[in-house]
């Protein structure tokens, strides 16, 4: 299912998104839905991130550490 959302984007990346999409024969929904997916999932992991770093139980490691615990 899908919902209509309608805003408004500076001219400079619509300019960018229509080129893009007539380029690659892709439509410009393809391309703000995979930005958007890709968007909030970095701002998931960031945000595992920071809950970690600021969680006194949290055990933070060297890389050094995590290249030898994976073997690398």
């Amino acid at each position: 299912m899908s919902t209509l959302k309608s805003f408004r984007l500076p001219t400079e990346l619509t300019d960018k998104l229509a080129k893009l999409a007539k380029n690659t024969n892709r439509t410009e929904k393809f391309y703000i839905t995979a930005a958007l997916t890709h968007y909030f999932e970095e701002y998931a992991d960031a945000q595992i991130a920071k809950d970690r770093f600021n969680d006194p139980k949290s055990k933070i490691i060297t890389s050094k550490e995590l290249r030898k615990n994976l073997g690398i």
